[in-house]
């Protein structure tokens, strides 16, 4: 008997109105994250904990979900599921985030457990700025991209968090865009199969708050941005500095099978 079609609603909690902006990216991360799921074979998501902080992002898997999620502090998702999974090492822990609420508010959790390999799946959600709380510069805010508390451009170089990540010892870490569907997707079932620390960095529009500062204002713009500006990591290592400003890297910095904490914590404690 063959599984009936995809359908992201199956793993959705029925009579609940999604609270994203229009055009907001994170109606593709649900829908690519949710195929991944589905491709995996999960009916349902009954293995899963989700966990959240503050922001946008944050609202993707608590309450809408139909599985098992915490909300947290802001920022403090990553060492909330790195505890979960300790104590419930059958399960997937998921973590879902903005980049102010995983590589700014929470930079420092986010670090160590890439450093510790900790056997979770961070997924974060990267519009640029915080856009939640009315688009303030954000660790992620590109060079000169005009916010509200930038008016006059942002003078930070923005983190390269994907590649950040890699270095501390992640065994999984990569970047794409909401235009780059299939390739999320594939990232996705990649981190949610592996073991130790995975990360997926989305690079998300966010039209409300971000696009029309930049004269991007709504999904299509950004979009379109997304792919004129998106270069290959494999591209870009042959690019200098300069060719490489104002684009998009994508692709996977980090695809190791390295031990993880878990594995770590078994072996010296026998079990």
């Amino acid at each position: 008997m063959s599984r009936p079609a995809f359908s992201a609603r199956k793993y959705l909690r029925s009579g609940l109105k999604l609270p994203f902006c229009p055009g907001c990216g994170c109606y593709t991360v649900i829908n690519c994250f949710l195929r991944a799921i589905y491709e995996l074979g999960h009916d349902d998501l009954s293995g899963f904990v989700f966990c959240s902080g503050i922001g946008c992002a944050a609202w993707i898997p608590s309450p809408y979900f139909d599985a098992d999620s915490v909300h947290t502090p802001h920022g403090r998702a990553i060492p909330v599921a790195t505890g979960i999974k300790l104590a419930r090492p059958e399960l997937s822990v998921v973590v879902f985030g903005g980049d102010g609420d995983i590589a700014g508010i929470g930079c420092g959790h986010l670090i160590h457990a890439a450093r510790r390999n900790a056997d979770v799946t961070v997924i974060m959600v990267n519009n640029m700025v915080y856009g939640m709380t009315g688009g303030q510069v954000a660790p992620t805010t590109p060079l000169g991209a005009r916010t509200t508390t930038t008016p006059m451009g942002s003078f930070e170089r923005p983190l390269d968090v994907a590649r950040v990540v890699a270095a501390c010892g992640a065994n999984y870490s990569a970047r794409w865009t909401t235009a780059h569907r299939e390739e999320l997707v594939q990232a996705f079932k990649r981190a949610l199969t592996g073991r130790g620390f995975r990360f997926v960095e989305v690079v998300s529009q966010c039209p409300t708050n971000f696009g029309r500062r930049i004269g991007k204002p709504d999904a299509k713009a950004m979009l379109d941005w997304f792919k004129e500006a998106s270069v290959p990591l494999e591209e870009a290592e042959r690019l200098e500095a300069e060719e490489l400003r104002g684009r998009i890297i994508v692709g996977v910095f980090a695809d190791r099978d390295e031990p993880g904490l878990l594995d770590r914590l078994k072996e010296a404690y026998g079990r």
